[in-house]
């Protein structure tokens, strides 16, 4: 980014008109004509002191500093050019900009461009803040003219030559937002296009309270504005609650002195009817006055559609991450003072819905971001606007939704609030079996924009949510229905696979099904915490006692830590369980001591209740642990309960309980230096936990082969086994042991001489381990393997691995073979 000027500084925009048409006139030569005309602009602009900010295709952003310079440039510019083909239209406007390291930004740079857009091809154009500058010298006056965005302004030309009219907006009454809109880029062509191109007759923008239809919709209406020769015209209904009167309501701001359709006859019109939520039942009255007004379109916006024939309907979403981010620094104030991740957290905190933003920015002027981000938790209260120009019932996000919530029957209003249980949505038989929700109910409030369907789920927005909670409170139902949400999810929770004694019996693992439920999980664990029903969270949580190995250990800890807080509330066999899994995530979280006690603790509670599976499991566990840390049991200590483990799942029939005490035996012999037996043993394991379909400690098993083959010089079978071991990874979406096997391929690849793959391996290693809090305790072996033998091209790679994800870098690693 070039020394931009600072302080009271005059933006030049420049623009070629009838770009098309010149490259169908020139056709190949027109890139040499284009590139003729940036030098020579260039040269004009570089001679009078003008810094080039931006240049995009046939487009020229340069800024001065002074008014003067600015005039000459233009004048230099356009003078240069008379000799070719090239018609450019010029913009100039004075102002005093904020720079951030992005460049400029603010109202004054969209005034320039919008200037610039409005002439045509030879003309410069200046606005009044530039042409007091300038002192009137060969000034013309061309009047007050309403810009896009931007309201109201009186324009300049520089110089007597006849142009045709600006294009300006005219014959509309769009009412001139505050501020220009942020994103909606995509969105904005698509509906122009239907409008504009397609010609749709009516179009609804629908979507929840919040996400910016009545901003978009005026958006739109002025881009198209010059499609209309009859106008283009705005509607506020959200006065109007009788259905009779949105008629009326349009005649009074066409200037209609009798019927409408009458006063609108041929004309070539689009009228945005702003809030028609509440007076759905005129859509008859609206279909018909189309059908009457051949070239009449209209534009609302609403949360549930008309349901006439010549509607289409458009869906406006919440608002992607960087241009949420954009809205909030712009409404903050503060642009690139606040850290981008900090302001993404806070705009996802609220859903990044608009108006949600808008309203958190406002309390930047109270309190610090990061503080902010932590009281969003409870966003509702928080976010309260004082403006005195907003609608009542926008003043508060709360107030926003309730405008909606309002409108609902009473039926709607009750499955409404008892929806905010899911947390991440309910598929159709959880909302039938906790909510007493029926198909035609939820489309209703799908159709009124308050619940939204993604795939088979049916999501309210985390903060409509939060409404709908606050209302469940106060039906006096919550506790019950929260109640029958934590009982189905602990019912749910079996089919997942996923705690030790369904993996065991060969049950299919459904890692996929916890992770889209993980949000509700976490709201029935919690619950059940909250109003003491340890029983019904020890069942929930440890039948998920490999989500939380897999996805996040330390979560796991927390829950199960939670729950033995009351162990004395807990049966035997459930008491066993879970300190069973509580070690299970203790040992996944680096905390191998901890876990190991865990592990002998839950040994012995289950010897005292004579339960064979639960000893078969932990005989296994304890001497596993024992091996790996070298302490509490000798090698024949281990071996006798690797024995005694295996003994029992072949008398239960447990092919993976099986694998598991095969592969504590193959360790054993390594150990004892029987390397081909136990490389023979780690092999079984491997080839009966593929039978029985226990992926997740397959693929520890792998990492186990790959170590050892390379220690027995095998590269291609190291190479072999770990690559086998991402894609189990993969497919499990195994987040946390994700780090191991990255370790093991960054020790793979170095042994392969394969420093690329090396680097990018150990980089994203080393990124995931500090974004989940996890330290492997054979880190540092591998690093004298791995770092030892460090390279310039392997720190490149490093550095590159650290910027991915754990998921980028294992498709990076399976891609390179």
């Amino acid at each position: 980014m070039p020394d931009l000027p600072r302080g009271t500084v005059t933006f030049l925009f420049t623009d070629v008109e009838a770009s098309t048409r010149l490259l169908a006139e020139h056709g190949d030569a027109y890139a040499d004509l284009l590139a003729e005309h940036r030098r020579l602009l260039r040269d004009a602009f570089t001679a009078h002191g003008g810094v080039e900010v931006d240049t995009q295709g046939d487009a020229f952003f340069v800024a001065f500093a002074r008014a003067s310079d600015a005039a000459a440039a233009a004048a230099a510019g356009r003078r240069a050019l008379e000799l070719t083909p090239v018609r450019v239209r010029m913009g100039l406007h004075t102002g005093e900009p904020q720079v951030t390291e992005e460049g400029y930004v603010g109202m004054d740079v969209h005034r320039g461009a919008r200037i610039a857009a409005v002439g045509h091809g030879g003309q410069v154009l200046v606005s009044d803040q530039t042409a007091r500058l300038l002192g009137g010298t060969d000034l013309r006056d061309l009047g007050v003219h309403r810009l896009k965005d931007v309201g109201e302004t009186r324009i300049y030309q520089i110089g007597e030559g006849e142009f045709p009219p600006l294009r300006t907006l005219y014959q509309t009454n769009l009412p001139t937002p505050p501020n220009p809109l942020i994103g909606r880029k995509k969105e904005l062509t698509d509906v122009m296009r239907l409008l504009a191109v397609d010609r749709a007759r009516v179009v609804t923008i629908t979507g929840p309270g919040g996400t910016g239809k009545t901003r978009f919709s005026i958006a739109v209406a002025s881009e198209v504005t010059d499609v209309f020769g009859d106008g283009t015209w705005f509607v506020d209904l959200s006065a109007v609650r009788d259905p009779a009167l949105v008629l009326a309501a349009i005649g009074a701001v066409l200037g209609a002195r009798g019927e409408v359709a009458g006063h609108i006859g041929e004309g070539e019109m689009l009228i945005v009817l702003d809030n028609l939520e509440q007076v759905v039942a005129a859509a008859a009255d609206l279909s018909s006055l189309v059908a009457a007004c051949p070239r009449l379109q209209l534009l609302g916006t609403s949360r549930e559609t008309l349901r006439i024939a010549a509607e289409r309907e458009y869906p406006l979403r919440p608002l992607p991450e960087s241009p949420a981010v954009e809205l909030f620094r712009q409404r903050a104030g503060v642009n690139g003072e606040i850290p981008y991740e900090l302001a993404a957290a806070i705009c996802e905190r609220v859903d990044r819905l608009p108006l949600a933003i808008e309203l958190a920015a406002a309390r930047v002027r109270v309190l610090e971001p990061a503080v902010l981000l932590e009281r969003l938790e409870q966003r509702l209260p928080l976010l309260t606007s004082r403006s005195r120009d907003l609608p009542e019932r926008q003043r508060t996000l709360q107030a926003t939704i309730g405008w909606s919530w309002e409108l609902l029957a009473a039926d709607e209003q009750e499955l409404f609030q008892r929806l905010a249980v899911f947390a991440g949505g309910a598929t159709l038989e959880a909302a039938e079996t906790v909510c007493d929700a029926d198909v035609d109910l939820l489309e209703s409030l799908v159709d009124k924009s308050l619940l939204r369907r993604r795939g088979e789920r049916f999501v309210l927005l985390e903060t409509i949510r939060e409404f709908a909670a606050e209302r469940l409170v106060e039906s006096g139902e919550n506790d019950a229905v929260r109640l029958g949400h934590a009982e189905y999810y602990a019912r749910l929770a079996v089919t997942f696979a996923l705690s030790v004694e369904t993996i065991f019996r060969g049950a299919e693992q459904r890692h996929e099904l916890a992770l889209a439920e993980a949000g509700n999980l976490r709201a029935a664990l919690g619950f059940a915490l909250e109003t003491g029903r340890i029983a019904l969270a020890a069942e929930l949580a440890t039948r998920l006692e490999n989500f939380w190995v897999t996805q996040d250990a330390a979560e796991g800890v927390r829950w199960l830590a939670a729950i033995l807080e009351h162990e004395d509330e807990l049966p035997p066999e459930l008491l066993a369980r879970t300190v069973r899994s509580l070690g299970s995530s203790l040992s996944i979280t680096g905390d191998q001591a901890a876990g190991s006690d865990a592990y002998e603790r839950a040994l012995g509670l289950y010897r005292d209740m004579g339960d064979e599976f639960g000893v078969a499991v932990m005989a296994h566990r304890v001497g596993a642990n024992a091996l790996y840390l070298a302490r509490g049991r000798g090698p024949d200590g281990v071996r006798a309960l690797a024995e005694e483990s295996l003994e029992l799942h072949r008398k239960l029939g447990s092919t993976n309980g099986e694998a598991q005490a095969v592969s504590l035996l193959a360790d054993l012999d390594w150990r004892d230096g029987r390397r081909d037996q136990a490389v023979e043993g780690l092999r079984q394991s491997i080839a009966l936990l593929r039978e029985g379909g226990f992926s997740w400690w397959e693929a520890n098993m792998l990492g186990g082969l790959a170590e050892w083959s390379l220690e027995l010089g095998r590269v291609e079978d190291a190479g072999a086994a770990v690559r086998r071991e991402l894609e189990l990874r993969r497919e499990m979406d195994d987040r946390m042991n994700v780090v191991y096997s990255l370790f093991v391929a960054a020790l793979v690849a170095a042994k392969q001489e394969r420093p690329e793959a090396a680097g990018l391996a150990w980089g994203a290693a080393e990124a995931e381990e500090a974004r989940r809090w996890i330290l492997w305790p054979d880190r540092d072996r591998y690093a004298e393997q791995v770092l030892a033998a460090a390279t310039p091209a392997f720190e490149a790679a490093r550095a590159r691995g650290r910027g991915l994800t754990a998921e980028e870098a294992v498709e990076a690693l399976l891609a390179d073979g």
